[in-house]
This record gives structure tokens, sequence and C-alpha cells, in this order.
């Protein structure tokens, strides 16, 4: 018999998570890519963490499982703190961190390297008149040619701004959350004895085992250390929605623009941290978006997974937890119901993802308006010079909806 096949579109995490998934429950798969090749020490790339869940899964994918934690550092402390008050700790957290670039090699070094079409953009897609298959034609950009490829489903992995999702949900717009992050990874492995890292480990003593939160009034930095002596730093930053070209969330910085930022950290940070901030290379500035939870994410044989699905602020950990999550479901229903089974599958995974997905994206949304100092509806803006401990708990990692939940699917 056919196998069934999916394109996907998006050969990001989620994308090649998909596929990894897709494969194992004995799909073909092709992916659809607009980058010119695998990211190969991408400088916007940054520090991601894994739960539980996700370290499980992607072991999953892994010929040696142990792969995982060649390129991880255990992340087991978490630490808000303003100045030398501790707001929130949690602990024993099992989490691991990496570098973004770094889980996509794993991942993508267990798949055919035929299968993705790198330097090709999606143009437009078009469901049979029976509902049974789905065509994609795609532009090869080093080329110019149009290439049609024909499957039984559709995933969209593209992201935050996904066309996918526009075709089917024109008024659904991502929503500028009135703040952005500068992000940087600095690369202290030609001197790891450094004044610098001298001064930063006795400033946080764990770095290297936690994360660290620091908070000030509207603003607030996040610090973990990364494996291959890197130091991962975010800076939240208050500012006004400014203007961007094409669809990514990554604004070009000037050198003027990175000197203001690095007199501003010294104005405002320990000087052991501006210090790290000041000698990181290329630091980068993301706009921060979410999007209001969809109450759809399938339509005939078109899905949609990552965040594509759901974009969400980065302060609970959870866009690359997501879409691994994602893929496995996705892979598991549509191993238990096969491809004839296609919709009864794919509600399946509405069913088990829609419900953790709203909840965790409104939660991360409402751990960053506290976080930056922005009013909610029902508390007044939260000040760390003067948070009682009541207030501080929502700022601990375990606060967050379905925290440790497996879907049974996957146990």
């Amino acid at each position: 018999m056919r196998k069934p096949k999916a394109i996907i579109v998006g050969g990001s995490i989620a994308g090649i998570s998909c596929a990894k998934a897709l494969i194992l429950a004995g799909w073909d798969v092709v992916v659809i890519e607009k980058t010119r090749g695998p990211p190969i020490g991408n400088p916007t790339g940054a520090g991601i963490a894994l739960n539980p869940l996700s370290q499980k899964m992607v072991k999953s994918w892994l010929h040696q499982p142990d792969l995982l934690h060649n390129i991880t550092l255990p992340l087991t402390i978490g630490q808000g703190k303003e100045h030398l008050r501790v707001l929130a700790r949690d602990e024993n957290f099992n989490y691991l961190v990496a570098h973004w670039t770094d889980l996509h090699g794993l991942i993508y070094n267990t798949l055919p390297v035929e299968i993705v079409f790198w330097g090709h953009l999606c143009l437009t897609f078009c469901i049979s008149h029976d509902k049974s298959t789905v065509n994609v034609k795609a532009k090869n950009l080093r080329t110019d040619e149009i290439i049609d490829v024909v499957g039984d489903l559709l995933v969209a992995a593209d992201g935050s701004c996904s066309s996918v999702r526009q075709t089917f949900l024109p008024d659904s717009k991502l929503r500028y959350t009135g703040y952005c992050a500068w992000r940087g990874v600095f690369d202290f492995s030609e001197n790891e004895n450094s004044e610098t890292i001298q001064g930063i480990r006795k400033a946080y003593p764990e770095l290297g085992n936690g994360v660290h939160v620091d908070l000030g009034p509207g603003t607030h930095t996040v610090l973990y250390e990364l494996m291959y002596k890197r130091l991962n730093w975010i800076w939240f930053i208050s500012q006004p929605e400014p203007q961007l070209k094409g669809d990514s969330a990554t604004m070009k910085v000037s050198s003027d623009m990175i000197k203001k930022m690095h007199q501003e950290a010294e104005k405002i940070w320990v000087p052991e941290f501006a210090r790290v901030i000041k000698e990181t290379k290329e630091p980068f500035l993301n706009l921060m978006y979410d999007c209001d939870p969809l109450t759809q994410i399938y339509w005939d044989n078109v899905v949609l997974i990552g965040d594509a699905a759901h974009p969400i602020t980065p302060h609970c950990a959870r866009s690359t937890n997501m879409a691994i999550a994602d893929a496995a479901v996705l892979g598991k229903c549509l191993e238990r119901w096969g491809p004839e089974n296609l919709h009864s599958a794919l509600e399946e995974h509405q069913s088990v993802r829609l419900p953790v997905t709203t909840k965790q994206v409104l939660h991360s949304r409402r751990v960053g308006q506290i976080k930056l100092g922005l009013p909610t509806p029902d508390r007044e803006p939260f000040d760390p010079n003067t948070a009682s401990p009541e207030d501080c708990e929502i700022l601990k990692q375990r606060r967050l909806p379905f925290f440790d939940d497996v879907p049974s699917i996957l146990e």
C-alpha cells in the first residue's frame, strides 16, 4: 500500500520535530523551508529550555538518546530577585538548556537529507474537491523554478506570522505586547577565566545550574549558562511598537542602538552583568508578540503546529516545548487512526492540545505583563521593590497551567 504523505511548511524546530514524529508514524514527509540551508551558528539563535516531556520525546527520536546531554546543561533552579532580595524561587526543575541551533541540528541529523527542500518558499496551497489531497506550490529561491508537491496532509509549521493560518483566519492578528527584548549569547570558550567570567560567577553563584531573573521597575533580565562555554541573556524593555519590514519579529539594530543599550545596562544592572552584555558580540532585538488563543487549529487536511498554532511570549519557556509536544501528539494521533481516518486523527490532536496551549498562552501573557509592570485588569502594576510574597507567587514557573502534564497518548 502507498504510504501517506505529509507536506510540512517550515523547517524550524517545530517542522523538523513534526517530520521525525510523522516518519515514525509511518508517513512519507517533505519539508519546505525558505532559508537556504540548515542553521549553523545562527546569530539570531539563542538559548531554549527543555522540560522533561520534551527531553523524553527528543530522546525517543535519537539513535543515541544520550546525545541530548552532549548539547545541554541542567537547569534545576529558577530564581527571581530584585537586587539582593529573592522574590521567587523554584527548585527541582529537571529542565535542560540548549542553544537553539544545537537542538535543531541534533533532530535534523536524524532525518533523511533528501526530505528537506531548503531554499524553497511556499507560495500557495489548494485542497482537492474531495478533500483527499492538498497541492502546494513552492518557489526555488535560487532558480525561481516553481514546483508542485502533492500530499495527503499539510502541516503548517511556518511560525507566528504563519501565512497558512492567515488563509483560514484572516482576522486573526498578532498582538504586540508593549515590549521588546535584547538578546545575546556571550561566548567565553577562548577565555573561561577572564575577569568578566569570574565576576559574573561571583555575582551569580548558581550559574550553570539555574536560570536567574533580575527584576527592576518596568524591566527584567534572564540569564543562564549554555553548553560549550556560553551565557544566554535576555533583557526585556517596554517601548512602543516599531515598524518592521517583512514577517520577522527580529529587528535590525544599528551600532548606535547597541551603544545606547550598553549605556542603559550600566545604569540599571549590576556591573558584572552589564559587562557581559557589553562584551557580547552581535546582540539582537526581538519584538514580543502573541496571539489570542485560537478555537480551531485544523481544517480538512491542513493542521497548524508550533508558533503557527499558538504564538506565545517567552516568559514561561514554552514555545519550543509546545512545538515538540504538538509534533509528538500529532504523530501518535496519525499512527493511532491511520490515514483513512485523517479527520478523526486531527480532531483528537486538536482536543488534546488546544486546552493546554490556550491556558499557557494566556498565563505567559499575564506573567509578562506583571514582570514588565504593565497594567492588568485585576491588579495594580507589579513593583519588585514593594511586592509581597503573595504578589510574587505567580513568578514561579510551577504556577504555569499543565506544568507537569503528559498527554495520555504519549505515556
